[in-house]
């Protein structure tokens, strides 16, 4: 498979966008309890547990604790029998969110009345995830109109993405997960179906090796778009072989 990058954004109520992780639309809309990995999606090791760290270059606001949230989501995919998940300083800037291989760079900022509460996106190389970003959106986020536990749940979602997980429904019903696609933005935590999913995700091999190339970034050339009513996924070509896909929930 060529080197990818995938991205998924979480829009008001919610879209979620990914670059280098889009699981192809029918995927990321199976079933209840159905398998929901991102695509074959995963990062490369050479045992479990593994660790891919989650970089702090979250802020906290008037309205936000971000950097409890971040600790919070690190202990909730920590638990996975299969991940570790450890916060570690930032390298990037929450306005820049630049990734840096072999982690989850995690920011927030003021990205712009753009249409999404939080963006998710991961690079890959075949199937194997290089590195990935994870963003909480404060023009809509560091407001009343989200209480912690919205917060809580994007976050969860986001950083979810970054280890290879798609939403586990998008009928709208309510699963007791941060990867639900429910109207209310109420669930704060992984329930055990996603560690479930990573341990079938990870334990079914190893990789020789736990590092990948990294990929090239740039914009591309739109090849493929799908829009649906509650999603649109587009492919963009960026040369040399590399693609970015696209996957979007939209707000409605």
């Amino acid at each position: 498979m060529t080197p990818a990058t995938r991205e998924g954004i979480f829009m008001l109520r919610r879209l979620t966008l990914f670059s280098a992780a889009a699981a192809v639309a029918a995927t990321l809309a199976a079933p209840a309890l159905a398998g929901h990995s991102w695509g074959n999606y995963h990062w490369a090791r050479t045992s479990n547990p593994f660790t891919v760290p989650l970089g702090d270059n979250v802020t906290n606001t008037a309205t936000s604790n971000w950097e409890a949230a971040l600790g919070k989501a690190s202990s909730d995919w920590t638990a996975s029998s299969v991940l570790d998940s450890p916060v570690v300083p930032g390298s990037t800037t929450g306005r820049k969110c630049r990734a840096s291989n072999a982690r989850i760079e995690v920011c927030n900022a003021r990205y712009g009345f753009n249409g999404w509460l939080g963006l998710a996106q991961i690079w890959t190389s075949g199937s194997h995830i290089v590195k990935a970003t994870a963003k909480m959106n404060d023009s809509y986020l560091d407001s009343s109109s989200y209480n912690a536990v919205a917060k809580q749940h994007v976050m969860c979602q986001e950083v979810g993405h970054g280890y290879g997980l798609g939403h586990q429904d998008e009928s709208g019903a309510d699963l007791n997960t941060c990867m639900d696609y429910a109207d209310a933005l109420d669930n704060p935590s992984p329930n055990a179906h996603d560690y479930e999913q990573l341990e079938t995700i990870y334990n079914g091999h190893l990789d020789s090796t736990s590092t990948v190339s990294a990929v090239p970034a740039g914009s591309g050339r739109v090849i493929r778009a799908e829009h649906g009513l509650r999603h649109s996924y587009i492919v963009e070509s960026l040369g040399n072989g590399f693609l970015r896909h696209t996957f979007v929930v939209k707000a409605f």
